[in-house]
């Protein structure tokens, strides 16, 4: 169903050359666009995660499934739309432990009535989860204790705080792949057969083609960005904590849930918690660096604390449903439930 998206490509560049004026079509239609080749970029990695166990799959399902994310917000930080960088950053946090995680459980509580999956991996999950909302708090409250920061040492805290996150993230990949794997073991074994397999070359080249034209797009979807969201009467945050990381959760959302389906709750959990850790520790940092060399200044790492707030309450939440090491679909609706309370204040509310 999402390979019917692909006609926006084109609809997308038509619009690009021909209408260059109608902004909010140029970005709906890329926005659009982006979504098959975000799922593109899943179903091709499901190809490489196969030849692998339940830990594995989950780290590459989401290190590709954030690419989609990761693509737009360089292509943000080239425009200087700093706030919409971090919002997308937040975003993509609370769209994978909220909707990515609440809709698997849903869909997949819908078919068994209880499922159960690894709280070991799980609770390390979350604590690494832990880090990734304290490393958020610190830098805000530093902003907002003083009241007038020096930019540069702003500056400074950013990339000393974004050092220790990397470091961190690497230590956790040697802890679950390396070390440890024993702990990360999954239920089950083998590829979702959600669609006929794929040889390894026709997946490195659906990556590699999927990539290309998602940077493709997020460029045009930057570039309509701020006058699109003027035109519609939405605010800059809205898009950036909800409609850019729906979009570029496509990927995440379509694995996650065939897997919740199949009753592969490691996978699912793997995928939705360790996106949302992988963006914390991995795609935030990589920013703040990749952003004194792209952009017109380099960005600080002082969020809003009303989207700190957000994550922290994703987090308590999450804590919750995922500590019995079972679910269900009730759970699921209350993630669902979150999440949706999250968009209305903030659509309201901006």
């Amino acid at each position: 169903m999402l390979n019917c998206l692909l006609i926006f490509i084109p609809v997308t560049v038509l619009l690009e050359l021909f209408a260059p004026e109608q902004h909010s079509w140029i970005f709906i239609a890329a926005a659009t666009a982006i979504v098959p080749l975000a799922g593109w970029l899943g179903y091709a990695t499901e190809e490489l995660a196969s030849r692998t166990g339940e830990g594995v799959g989950g780290l590459l399902n989401a290190t590709f499934g954030n690419a989609a994310e990761l693509i737009i917000a360089v292509a943000a930080l080239r425009q200087g739309l700093y706030e919409v960088v971090k919002a997308s950053v937040v975003g993509s946090i609370l769209g994978n432990l909220l909707l990515v995680m609440g809709a698997a459980m849903l869909a997949g509580g819908l078919k068994f009535n209880q499922q159960r999956f690894n709280v070991t991996a799980t609770r390390s999950q979350n604590s690494m989860m832990t880090l990734a909302v304290v490393s958020l708090m610190i830098p805000a409250g530093y902003h907002a204790a003083l009241k007038s920061p020096a930019e540069i040492s702003e500056v400074y805290l950013a990339v000393a705080i974004s050092v220790v996150l990397l470091v961190c993230y690497g230590l956790n990949l040697v802890f679950a792949l390396i070390t440890h794997t024993h702990l990360f073991a999954g239920t089950q074994e083998g590829p979702i057969d959600y669609h006929a397999p794929w040889s390894l070359r026709r997946a490195m080249l659906a990556l590699a083609g999927a990539t290309g034209l998602i940077a493709w797009m997020s460029e045009i979807l930057v570039t309509a960005l701020t006058p699109a969201t003027q035109e519609l009467g939405l605010n800059s945050t809205f898009v950036g904590l909800f409609v850019v990381a729906i979009v570029g959760n496509a990927a995440e959302h379509s694995t996650a849930i065939v897997a919740a389906r199949k009753n592969r709750m490691d996978l699912s959990l793997g995928i939705a918690i360790g996106s949302s850790v992988q963006m914390a520790l991995f795609v935030a940092p990589l920013l703040i660096l990749a952003s004194m060399f792209v952009g017109p200044r380099p960005m600080d790492m002082a969020f809003n604390p009303g989207l700190v707030l957000f994550v922290f309450l994703a987090m308590l939440i999450t804590f919750q449903v995922t500590g019995d090491g079972e679910s269900n679909w009730l759970e699921g609706v209350q993630l669902l439930a979150v999440y949706l309370i999250l968009a209305m204040v903030t659509f309201l509310g901006g």
